[in-house]
């Protein structure tokens, strides 16, 4: 139950109405014994930088950033960690002392798996494309390749990238939707869910960072699914950026067994 001691954490992005978030950051701080509540709230875009504002004048303990303010709140942080940096992206804010610290936890998934050595093609270039594309390059993968409706965003995602690592082997793609075919590893960052945006072989593995409310999986998914190839699905990336978000505010390990059964559980 919400009290007036109840330390509020809030997603700010539009659209936020099918935001899983909510349901699984309530569970662990259930689990945990915390007396935090985690809040979806949609904002215009004209209105972030008062929202940002209103973390602290509200006493927000801090916040998640979602679609499509990642790269645009930058500038209302007082502070950015090394992560956040790097990336040029925040999905995480920690309010403390009167500032608000960005950090960025969306290369978590990427973390997790092995890609060292792999080539990556990964289709975005907005804030969670910036944040999964650094991960991979600071992960040592073989080339990391971006890709976008706007080819314009992506070269300068690209020399983004090469500023930042120098010996990596980075490039961008002009045509939209690109071939998938050479790619150990496909990262879909768009919000794309009902189209297949590339062709997927089984040898390849996605990683979908987009998702239904419902459950269902995208079709890029399933689709690769269906080739038998290994699938990283939009939940598994929201579980392992969300578990560090938790992490980040609290200070106190994630209880991931009932973040993911939270994520399984029908509405």
């Amino acid at each position: 139950m919400l009290t007036g001691k109840t330390r509020l954490v809030v997603l700010i992005g539009r659209p936020v109405s099918e935001s899983l978030s909510p349901r699984m950051q309530n569970a662990a701080f259930a689990a945990r014994g915390l007396d935090w509540g985690y809040v979806g709230l949609a904002v215009d875009p004209g209105d972030l930088e008062q929202a940002a504002a209103g973390l602290l004048a509200l006493g927000f303990a801090g916040a998640n950033v979602t679609t499509p303010y990642k790269t645009a709140v930058l500038s209302y942080c007082d502070e950015l960690d090394d992560a956040a940096e790097r990336a040029g992206s925040v999905n995480t804010i920690v309010v403390r002392d009167g500032r608000l610290l960005g950090s960025t936890t969306d290369g978590a998934a990427i973390r997790d798996l092995e890609v060292a050595g792999l080539s990556a093609l990964v289709l975005g270039a907005g804030g969670a494309a910036q944040a999964v594309a650094t991960a991979l390059a600071e992960e040592g993968a073989a080339g990391v390749t971006i890709a976008a409706r706007t080819e314009e965003r992506a070269h300068a995602l690209a020399v983004r990238l090469r500023t930042l690592f120098p010996e990596a082997k980075v490039a961008a793609r002009d045509e939209w939707p690109p071939p998938a075919d050479g790619f150990d590893l496909v990262v879909n960052a768009t919000p794309i869910r009902d189209e297949v945006v590339v062709a997927l072989a089984e040898s390849q593995t996605l990683v979908d960072l987009a998702y239904h409310g419902d459950g269902r999986p995208t079709a890029l998914v399933e689709a690769a699914r269906q080739r038998g190839g290994k699938v990283v699905d939009g939940l598994d990336v929201l579980l392992a950026q969300g578990a560090a978000s938790f992490e980040t505010w609290t200070g106190v390990q994630a209880p991931v067994d009932v973040m993911r059964a939270a994520l399984k559980t029908p509405a």
